[in-house]
């Protein structure tokens, strides 16, 4: 498939859901999760975990708003999410793009640069400052869609298996 149809087909998708992993490296912390995603238009939902579960955290982003469920329930909503997000984190979560780098495209929204391999997937995408290598894919019914990524920028790495995906 062409990559412009591709790209158009990815970018337009605006319901799935994924499990996986992540590994987020800061200088010289870091952490592991499992991760589940599930996005709903411009709605994403992101509940992070450790093993069986335990310390969930869950992140909702539509946008223009952004809450936070701490691992201890407590509820935070836009700005007191976003420090407290960055804090833990160690960095500023490019939430929105990364709705569209999961799915092994670049958010229509700000200019990229593109690497492709001889399928028309992405290899290397570079936006807002962040570069994203895609180190494989797997098939989703007829789609390609990423299975392991590395999302950089500046100290900050962050590693993401996905283990399952289904879209609707």
């Amino acid at each position: 498939m062409a990559w412009s149809v591709r790209r158009s087909q990815l970018q337009s998708l605006d319901r799935f859901h994924l499990t996986g992993r992540v590994a987020v490296a800061v200088a010289s912390q870091g952490f592991n999760a499992n991760i589940r995603w599930a996005q709903r238009g411009t709605r994403t939902r992101m509940v992070l975990s450790g093993p069986l579960g335990a310390d969930a955290a869950q992140v909702t982003a539509d946008g223009t708003s952004l809450s936070l469920i701490t691992p201890h329930g407590r509820h935070l909503g836009d700005a007191a999410a976003q420090e407290i997000l960055e804090r833990q984190l160690g960095f500023e979560p490019p939430l929105t793009s990364l709705r569209y780098w999961v799915l092994g495209v670049p958010d229509p929204g700000t200019p990229a640069t593109m690497t492709l391999d001889a399928e028309h997937r992405l290899l290397r995408l570079g936006q807002d400052g962040w570069s994203v290598q895609y180190q494989s894919y797997m098939t989703v019914g007829a789609a390609w869609l990423p299975r392991l990524l590395t999302v950089r920028r500046a100290g900050v790495r962050l590693r993401m298996v996905v283990d399952e995906w289904h879209l609707q």
